[in-house]
């Protein structure tokens, strides 16, 4: 059970955007992460929100390397990178990254398969339908788990055709990204169905509308998302991604201990 914790680097991310844009708050969250028991700390310099239009490369390498580098200076965490252009995950590794946590499934840039293999780092393959600026516009499947299951299954095969090893890869099938709220629900509540497929299996929902979408306004997100990431922890998820990482590791110690004792 391991946590990963959000830095996003942007000024438009749905919840924190804007708030650790400026390269001394994002440093300093970047403490605050790794202080607060964070075993991999994932770095994002673009949106990928519902209805976010891409940046170019060049702008997404600047807002992400001084952080990387200055991290991994003076810090051991692990450090993934949230992108899904081969460029941008070159220059990320080359600045101390070690993961790639890739939102398309290695759809978007034919080139990232290769560059992963090369550089022999771990690689997060997500499921998406369609793109971030379209994927909400009445997604429809015809068997949601089975269509879910299959994308990341070719993704994977693509991944050990180019020589990546099946313990680096971890799948995540991607809540929110295309999918309906009750879409969302049903992923929690079947996770062993994508169990095996890659070495990890990773969870990402923290704050994010399937759980806003239950309240009628501005209620906190976070109990809601513990609640949901424990879930997830028993449905057979290895690592869940947060932007609240003290209060996610008190909730792992616990279940932790229910395992001890068990």
């Amino acid at each position: 059970m391991k946590i990963m914790g959000i830095l996003n680097i942007t000024p438009d991310s749905f919840y924190d955007g804007g708030l650790y844009f400026d390269y001394s708050k994002a440093l300093k969250k970047a403490d605050k992460i790794i202080e607060e028991g964070a075993d991999i700390i994932d770095i994002g310099g673009e949106s990928t929100r519902p209805g976010s239009s891409p940046i170019k490369a060049s702008e997404e390498i600047k807002r992400i390397t001084p952080i990387i580098e200055a991290i991994a200076k003076k810090n051991k965490i692990k450090i993934s990178v949230d992108t899904y252009k081969s460029e941008v995950a070159k220059a990320a590794i080359e600045s101390g990254a070690t993961m790639i946590n890739d939102i398309s499934g290695f759809t978007f840039d034919k080139k990232m398969p290769s560059l992963i293999a090369a550089q022999n780092v771990e690689v997060v393959l997500m499921h998406i339908k369609g793109t971030p600026k379209n994927m909400q516009n009445n997604p429809n499947y015809s068997n949601l788990l089975d269509d879910v299951y299959n994308f990341l299954k070719k993704a994977v095969r693509q991944a050990e055709n180019k020589g990546i090893k099946k313990e680096k890869i971890i799948v995540d099938p991607g809540i929110g990204f295309g999918k309906t709220m009750e879409d969302n629900y049903k992923i929690i509540n079947n996770l062993s169905k994508f169990k095996g497929l890659g070495g990890q299996l990773l969870i990402g929902l923290s704050r994010k509308s399937l759980i806003g979408k239950l309240y009628n306004s501005g209620e906190d997100r976070l109990p809601a998302t513990i609640a949901l990431n424990t879930t997830a922890i028993l449905k057979g998820a290895d690592l869940i991604r947060v932007h609240d990482v003290k209060a996610h590791r008190l909730a792992l110690d616990s279940l932790a201990m229910l395992k001890k004792v068990s």
